[in-house]
């Protein structure tokens, strides 16, 4: 996997939104911090448009990313936010000059489509990290954009969480990371942007999704055959989860937890990465240690 070149201060870096709309005055926060950073901020003619619920037409946020990565002079794109959309603009992307010049595409949720394509296409890392809308209002860092700036800045990229759950099988493991929101997975499942997850470490969190609907794409996974092979299963944020009148009877951990049953792999929940306030960085497409102590999980992305 090729790893994009890190960046320095005075490096340029552009906001785009390749989704749902956004509002210029939520910008502002991360666009204060990355000043901070050092960096200088450009961002797509098409960023503040609307056309019904997103950033511009198809045409004009492919164009808006596509600009971005043609020019040699922007060293990362950050995604404004998420939502939905991104997939209406990958047919529209030509990403030859991006292969030539790779550059940190960084954003989670719907922008795992991007992750999916260029990890597994182009072989090529990501970042799934915040994006500008969830940068903190007040302007100040919190622990997850340390770790941004730390991994944008090459920087090594490391951290721990606790978790209340029991780690199963094996306790240490090493692979290449992917993965993204279950549900835009789920979506690209059987089309060319589809991940393969053999002899990789699963990352996967969601947001206000009905329970049985994490059962019905679970089952999709399984059934499909990709936890067949896979080196581990990391669950980050489930946030927000929906149930039935009649209630489905599980968590959606549980859910998880029961689909991956059968197979011999380590399951690790709670990482902190996804739909929360505090959203670690993980290097999509990177070398990543994964080893836990008792009730503490410790991560490690390897150069």
């Amino acid at each position: 996997m090729i790893t994009p070149p890190e960046l320095r201060k005075g490096d340029t870096i552009a906001i785009v939104a390749p989704a749902r709309s956004v509002a210029e005055a939520d910008m502002e926060p991360a666009i204060q911090i990355l000043n901070q950073w050092g960096l200088q901020v450009v961002t797509g003619k098409h960023l503040f448009n609307r056309h019904h619920q997103f950033s511009g037409t198809d045409e004009q946020r492919a164009s808006d990313f596509q600009e971005m990565m043609d020019d040699a002079r922007i060293k990362a794109i950050l995604c404004a936010r998420g939502g939905y959309g991104t997939v209406r603009t990958l047919e529209r992307l030509n990403f030859n000059k991006f292969i030539n010049q790779p550059k940190w595409i960084i954003g989670f949720s719907d922008i795992t489509v991007l992750h999916s394509y260029i990890n597994h296409s182009l072989g090529i890392k990501t970042l799934h990290a915040q994006m500008a809308d969830n940068f903190p209002k007040n302007g100040k860092e919190n622990q997850a954009l340390k770790h941004l700036k730390d991994a944008l800045f090459g920087r090594k990229l490391t951290f721990s969480w606790e978790t209340e759950e029991e780690a199963s099988h094996k306790t240490e493991i090493t692979g290449q990371l992917t993965g993204g929101n279950l549900s835009v997975l789920y979506s690209l499942s059987a089309t060319p942007f589809d991940i393969s997850t053999d002899e990789k470490i699963l990352f996967l969190e969601d947001v206000d999704e009905y329970l049985y609907h994490v059962d019905r794409m679970m089952m999709n996974f399984k059934l499909a055959g990709k936890l067949e092979r896979i080196k581990g299963l990391v669950i980050g944020g489930m946030t927000e989860m929906n149930d039935n009148k009649v209630p489905f009877g599980k968590t959606a951990f549980e859910i998880i937890r029961d689909v991956a049953e059968p197979y011999d792999f380590p399951l690790f929940f709670d990482c902190p990465s996804g739909h929360i306030d505090n959203n670690f960085p993980l290097i999509m497409g990177g070398t990543t240690k994964i080893r836990k102590t008792k009730k503490t999980i410790d991560v490690e992305f390897i150069p």
